[in-house]
């Protein structure tokens, strides 16, 4: 790529040709603010936050969106720069419900942020408010329309990343809206819960549904047997709500958190990844082995799950059939745990900490209840926990570090390596390798599974059989890679989903990264380096060979894919409408 000479701000730089204003500002150190913009999601130049004036030019430009060309001579910083984008935010903040101290942002809002920076400190635009709406019908997901700036990130990595399409603009002008169609609820329409929508918002019309008072309640209620446990991806998360670098590993201090927020007992869900390796590799291996349905698909992504069910219903049969790692561990936790201590499951009080909106949806389904009562009684985000342990006034970072309970605690590399795109196939592969081929494998790193590529394909080789295999991330990259399986140009046995970009590790209830953060680090490869660290250190990395996981079945579950492991780990799907749907569909 050929190079442009430019001047801004009285300083000559040379930048790539396909360089906008904005990324050639940026890259010496020149701040432009934005709202809309979000790299490779949201390029539009809306919210007009990024004015800059341009030589020669009539009017002041979007830096977002204008094209470096030769001789171009830019100034971000003139009056005329600074009073437009303040009245722009001024604009901004007379039609939104400035109610910042109860405001689920408060702290981490970028429209907060730029009105401090930009020094606002009265709105002179008081007047009519577009008619808001409070969206309560999901599980999952509140939209608080009296926050909402118009921006369209939530529109944009819904229908462009995603490839759901179930937010959109409505009206025009000062009436312009963002939400479903025909103002239906979140609910009523074919939202998949992914919280990617949430991820991307600069400000908080759209948030989780909390359930934090709910675990408060139960944690207080002395009939109660409450057990916590947490996802692999948290863990390579959690510790940027208390300021620790992106990427720390906060396994240790996760685990003595939740003992002092007063848990009975604090279990990984790790343990299940591992389970569900055996029960999802022994399913692999009972297709290939019996003309089964193939390709078969993983199972353990909620939102995933959900879009195949509405968009893809054809596909239901090659789902795997194992429920997902927090559900199979709820379930054993009512059933085995129970009765080793001798706990009623209605007694016993399941809170899983996900990194997941759509975890909180996958809860409630009525099929999710192996004992007659749910296998997860509440779900947390990362968010939601790092709430609670500051609520409870816990010096997080000074905690030393604890492990989890057993015998549900005990763990391998590959469950925590789950968390990361290509983590599932590459665990499966791991144990599926050994199993069919008797021997020890030499080296378990399949590294052409993992990486941050929309779509990986790798062809795997376990002697006399050849598997093929294809991972995909983002329901957007899953739709296209089941679109050349439906037309017959593409061919596998087995096929990894995961319904948010860069799997668990950027789900929708991962602590927020402000646009400036996504335009400047690699989020996915960040966070996911953090599980595969720790997946390095681990002294058994196979999840065939988790001596707990041997235990359990030795003790309780018999063997892989047995009667009684059907009826406790596994489940079914339901094919629903992709138009508009009922309430709680």
């Amino acid at each position: 790529m050929s190079n442009v000479t430019i001047t801004i701000d009285n300083k000559k730089i040379q930048v790539p040709a396909d360089s906008t204003v904005l990324d050639a500002a940026r890259a010496i150190g020149i701040d432009i603010p934005t709202l809309c913009f979000l790299k490779d999601i949201n390029e539009v130049g809306a919210c007009r936050m990024c004015l800059v004036e341009v030589e020669g030019a009539r009017a002041l430009q979007t830096s977002c969106v204008l094209p470096v060309s030769e001789g171009m001579v830019v100034k971000t910083n003139t009056k005329a720069v600074r009073e437009a984008r303040k009245a722009t935010l001024e604009l901004l903040l007379s039609n939104h419900n400035r109610e910042c101290l109860m405001c689920a942002r408060n702290g981490n809002c970028e429209l907060q942020t730029l009105s401090n920076e930009m020094g606002i400190k009265e709105i002179p635009f008081e007047g009519e408010k577009t008619e808001s709406t409070l969206d309560l019908s999901s599980h999952s997901i509140v939209r608080d329309t009296s926050k909402c700036i118009v921006c369209g990130r939530c529109v944009s990595v819904c229908n462009n990343v995603q490839q759901v399409g179930v937010l959109g603009f409505s009206n025009r002008g000062f009436e312009t809206t963002v939400g479903p169609v025909f103002d239906k609820g979140i609910s009523e329409v074919a939202c998949i819960n992914c919280g990617q929508c949430i991820a991307v918002c600069p400000v908080a019309a759209l948030r989780e549904k909390d359930a934090i008072d709910y675990v408060w309640d139960a944690l207080e209620n002395p009939n109660k047997h409450v057990v916590v446990q947490t996802a692999p991806a948290v863990r390579a998360a959690l510790g940027e709500e208390f300021g620790l670098p992106m990427g720390t590993s906060v396994t240790g201090k996760m685990a003595a958190s939740l003992r002092r927020l007063g848990f009975d007992k604090v279990f990984d869900t790790d343990f299940a990844a591992d389970l569900t390796i055996l029960e999802e590799g022994y399913e692999l291996l009972s297709r290939l082995k019996n003309n089964g349905k193939l390709p078969m698909i993983t199972s353990c992504s909620p939102g995933w799950i959900k879009f195949c069910e509405h968009y893809y219903p054809e596909f239901l049969d090659n789902l795997s059939t194992c429920k997902s790692p927090h559900e199979m561990l709820g379930a054993l936790i009512k059933s085995y745990y129970a009765e080793k201590n001798n706990i009623k499951p209605e007694d016993i009080y399941v809170v899983s900490i996900m990194p997941c909106t759509a975890k909180k949806f996958e809860a409630k389904r009525e099929e999710l209840a192996a004992t007659g009562y749910p296998d997860v009684d509440a779900v947390l985000t990362t968010r939601e926990l790092a709430k609670m342990i500051k609520e409870a006034r816990i010096d997080f970072n000074n905690l030393e570090d604890e492990d989890f309970d057993d015998v549900l605690g005990e763990s391998t590399g590959a469950g925590v390596i789950f968390g990361a795109t290509g983590g599932v196939m590459e665990a499966a592969l791991r144990t599926v390798a050994e199993v069919v081929t008797g021997k020890e494998l030499e080296n378990i790193d399949f590294k052409q599974v993992r990486g941050t590529e929309g779509i990986k394909e790798a062809e795997i080789d376990l002697g006399e059989l050849k598997v093929k295999v294809a991972v995909a991330h983002s329901t957007g990259k899953a739709k296209e890679l089941l679109e050349k399986v439906k037309s017959g140009e593409k061919e596998y046995h087995f096929i990894e989903v995961m319904g948010c970009p860069g799997g668990c590790v950027t789900g929708g209830g991962q602590p927020y990264i402000s646009a400036k953060d996504r335009y400047t680090k690699d989020v996915m490869k960040t966070r996911a380096k953090a599980l595969y660290n720790e997946d390095m250190g681990k002294a058994i990395r196979k999840s065939h060979e988790n001596p707990m996981i041997k235990k359990i079945y030795d003790e309780f579950l018999e063997k892989p894919n047995s009667h009684k492991a059907h009826q406790l780990l596994h489940t079914h799907y339901i094919k629903r409408d992709k138009y508009i749907v009922n309430i709680n569909n």
